[in-house]
């Protein structure tokens, strides 16, 4: 975590001339854009499962029709064709999973005020006059300033950019619905069609899943939250561009 602080320290560094105050928050930013970039492979290796498993779709329906209500068989059979033809019916997770080890940096290294026995230096920035190691809960408890000070207009910039792109999102994931294809995009499989086991549930909670940063946004530290904010809307256009 000392090494982590420290590279966060040098971003912040480099970006005070042009951020002043909010460097480290832009910091914390230009962080997340690195780390979207180096799973960026991921999501477009993602985006070709997507069409790999819809193409996939017509043997899948003959399956169905040749095990009938043999729910079991079926199951079986439909891992067995995508294992066959070196298709993941998970791989639209993993870009999501390999962000996990730098969000939870990030949220522990501004909730501790101490760093390898030394205090925490990065706890004293702040996002226009918001503590990076604050949270929205601590403001209804009236600190920083209360709701409706500095710090909770930023918080409020935050949740309508976050209830914008959960929007977007939401809209896209049910306008670009793939029958039986499911995980990924948040799709769902239709009336009749057989999705691959497990799947049909993650795929009806997807679209939901951007609301849900509302939530995180609101109880972890600003830093996290930025982190949080950021990816979301990075996810938001490349999907939309990954999956047109």
């Amino acid at each position: 975590m000392f090494v982590f602080a420290g590279l966060v320290e040098h971003l912040a560094d480099l970006l005070q001339p042009l951020f002043h105050a909010s460097a480290a928050a832009a910091a914390i930013v230009l962080f997340t854009a690195l780390v979207r970039l180096l799973v960026h492979p991921l999501s477009r290796a993602a985006a070709r499962g997507q069409r790999a498993r819809a193409a996939l779709q017509p043997r899948v329906a003959e399956l169905r029709r040749k095990h009938g209500k043999d729910q079991q068989a079926l199951q079986k059979a439909v891992l067995e064709l995508h294992a066959e033809e070196k298709v993941s019916p998970l791989s639209g997770c993993l870009p999501g999973l390999l962000q996990l080890p730098a969000f939870f940096l990030l949220y522990h290294l501004f909730s501790n005020p101490t760093i390898g026995g030394q205090d925490n230096g990065l706890l004293a920035h702040d996002l226009l006059g918001a503590p990076l190691g604050g949270r929205w809960l601590d403001l209804l408890g009236g600190t920083g300033g209360g709701m409706f000070g500095g710090a909770g207009l930023v918080y409020a910039g935050l949740f309508v950019l976050v209830a914008v792109v959960a929007g977007f999102n939401f809209l896209r994931a049910k306008r670009t619905a793939v029958p039986g294809v499911g995980v990924g995009a948040g799709e769902q499989p239709a009336p009749g069609e057989q999705s691959v086991p497990g799947v049909e549930a993650v795929a009806k909670v997807m679209p939901y899943l951007s609301f849900f940063t509302l939530f995180t946004v609101a109880v972890v530290p600003l830093a996290a939250a930025l982190y949080v904010v950021t990816s979301t809307a990075w996810s938001a256009v490349e999907r939309a561009v990954l999956y047109r």
